[in-house]
């Protein structure tokens, strides 16, 4: 497994950026690689991704939403992984995002890839891209503001 990790400060109020980080759909504006993402339902979506030239799909599972605090999720299906972005209120009007996500590389380009620390470059870009957008709208497209508790784990909390 591998494991890439980005963070960025956002000059605007957590809540605008919280709400469209909700908007997963609009990923392929600001996310490299991502072809389409369709919201399922609530804590479901579907991905089309095409990287290195090799196109995939898969779909994943919200398994814990806090507005304005963490968005955690697992692949269902096709390419294994899993993340968490956190948002922390820095001021009224900055906010940091941080971005963690935990990958099965496949085949020797991506193996390789992560070698060089591409996809930690490729994730960094894409907050940077992130970043641009909503600092540029000064808004955010919409919002979901539910909440997705988590599972108890092992130790019943």
């Amino acid at each position: 497994m591998s494991t890439v990790r980005a963070e960025i400060d956002i000059d605007l109020p957590i809540s605008t950026v919280y709400n469209q980080w909700t908007q997963f759909e609009t990923f392929p504006q600001f996310m490299s690689g991502v072809d389409t993402v369709r919201q399922v339902d609530d804590t479901h979506t579907h991905w089309e991704v095409s990287i290195a030239g090799v196109s995939r799909e898969f779909d994943a599972e919200i398994v814990e939403q806090t507005a304005d605090e963490r968005i955690a999720w697992n692949s269902t299906s096709g390419e294994e992984h899993a993340g968490v972005v956190t948002f922390h209120r820095l001021s009224d009007d900055t906010t940091k995002v941080t971005l963690q996500l935990t990958w099965e590389p496949k085949g020797a380009i991506e193996r390789i890839g992560s070698l060089l620390q591409i996809d930690d470059i490729q994730i960094d870009r894409d907050l940077r891209s992130f970043k641009d957008l909503i600092e540029h709208n000064g808004f955010e497209s919409g919002a979901w503001r539910g909440d997705v508790d988590r599972a108890p784990d092992a130790t019943g909390r």
